[in-house]
């Protein structure tokens, strides 16, 4: 995993050679020291990446079995703007298994996050016992309680509804389910309770509070709005996006006119973090469009910002703080929109780092200037857009052509699919890729 912190303070990945028999002296200490790595540089074959650990504040991978496509965050009572060590956090993941009927939610709780390094005043233990005990009691740990699921899970997103968490979920097989996941939240934090859903779920499956099929085919567009409690919209391949609205029967009233306007498939949605009537959706045909669902489904296309992207359109984060949209593409652009000049469909700002189509990108939920984004190039990349470069800046040669505004490159998955940062620890991302999760704090954010 390599990493990249600023273009003052770079990371250092060992490249140093494996051959012993060179004679002392031969090899020069520029030769010798440790490296900075860029994404798509070749490796010699005396060369190898390791991970610089002084870079992360935290730093934990974990397994799931089947990979998963896409997770949420799940918003718990442990308290908002989190820093002692060690922490814990609660995820909603769906799994992509090699057969439809082999698939679950995993309700995933992560616990005993320690950071990384030792502090460098922290005196080393004499004893290796005791180091083994240390070591042990740091050790982190993952909890998982099950619910099965029909066909592979597009896309996961949770909500607090009513005392309750929700979590819908987007099935390969065109259905979308929405589940209350409240019981197997309290069965991750407690053994007993665990063991007793589990073998309560062999005879008694959990069973969706809602399921809608009125999709013509299966879809990846999804979200709950952030503004309005238990409102959510959900986007298809087909080209159709239908708005959920909770009704007095405890279930949901779903519209069963689409909203007009995208020609293809619809890949993310993101409700407006202010207006509770108001979303974004991406599209394969390479258009961000802006909605009002107030107005009839086939007048309620309000704003749109053609040829967005050179190809398909994967992603779109809406910042909590400032009119910005964020959008990454098959084009491995990163694009910045102002509302306030959508429809001249030119971005504000442009970033072309990534050397594959983008699969995700969300804004911090604090740091309106900061946003992170990851790709098919097994980067996840963290910006921060208020960062100019300062002409008298001495900068190395081999980084001169990275954006100022690029803190940080985290790597070490392969086939990253989904990020998020964390709303109740600043600055902890985790990401899901085919390889498994990671869960990280770096020294920039």
């Amino acid at each position: 995993m390599s990493t990249l912190e600023n273009e003052e303070q770079m990371e250092e990945t060992s490249s140093e050679s494996e051959d012993d028999e060179m004679e002392e002296g031969d090899q020069t200490e520029e030769d010798s020291r440790p490296k900075t790595y860029l994404p798509d540089q070749p490796l010699q074959e005396d060369e190898h990446l390791i991970c610089d650990q002084s870079a992360y504040v935290m730093l934990h991978q974990a397994q799931t079995g089947a990979p998963c496509l896409s997770f949420d965050i799940i918003t718990d009572n442990l308290g908002n703007d989190r820093q002692q060590f060690p922490m814990t956090a609660y995820l909603v993941a769906g799994t992509q298994a090699s057969s439809a009927h082999l698939n679950n939610v995993l309700v995933v709780k992560m616990s005993n996050l320690h950071t990384t390094a030792k502090p460098e005043d922290e005196e080393e233990s004499d004893e290796d016992d005791d180091d083994e005990e240390e070591d042990e009691e740091k050790k982190p740990q993952m909890t998982f309680a099950f619910i099965k699921h029909q066909g592979c899970v597009n896309r996961i997103r949770t909500t607090n509804y009513k005392n309750s968490v929700l979590a819908a979920t987007w099935s390969e097989l065109g259905r979308v389910d929405v589940w209350n996941i409240t019981q197997q939240l309290q069965a991750v934090d407690e053994p007993a309770l665990l063991e007793r859903y589990n073998l309560d779920t062999v005879s008694n499956p959990v069973k969706p509070l809602y399921s809608f099929n009125g999709h013509q085919q299966e879809g990846f567009g999804m979200d709950w709005c952030p503004t309005e409690p238990g409102v959510l919209a959900t986007g298809d391949c087909r080209r159709d996006i239908h708005i959920w609205k909770p009704n007095e029967a405890g279930t949901w009233t779903v519209d069963q006119r689409p909203l007009v306007g995208h020609t293809s498939s619809v890949e993310d949605i993101q409700w407006s973090p202010n207006e509770k009537n108001v979303l974004a959706t991406c599209s394969v045909d390479r258009t961000i469009r802006i909605w009002d669902t107030r107005a009839p489904p086939h007048k309620a296309c309000m704003l749109t910002a053609e040829n967005a992207h050179e190809r398909d359109i994967n992603v779109i984060s809406w910042n909590r703080k400032e009119p910005f949209i964020a959008s990454g593409g098959d084009d491995g652009f990163l694009h910045i929109w102002d509302l306030r000049q959508f429809t001249r469909s030119t971005p504000v700002g442009t970033f072309k780092h990534h050397t594959a189509p983008i699969t995700s990108v969300e804004w911090h939920w604090t740091e309106p200037s900061v946003l992170a984004s990851a790709g098919e190039d097994n980067q996840v990349a963290l910006w921060d857009l208020a960062v100019e470069r300062d002409d008298e800046e001495v900068v190395e040669e081999e980084l001169k052509n990275l954006p100022p505004q690029l803190l940080f490159i985290h790597q070490g998955q392969t086939d990253i699919k989904e990020l998020h940062w964390h709303k109740q620890i600043p600055g902890v991302i985790v990401t899901t890729a085919h390889t498994g999760f990671n869960i990280f704090k770096t020294i920039s954010v």
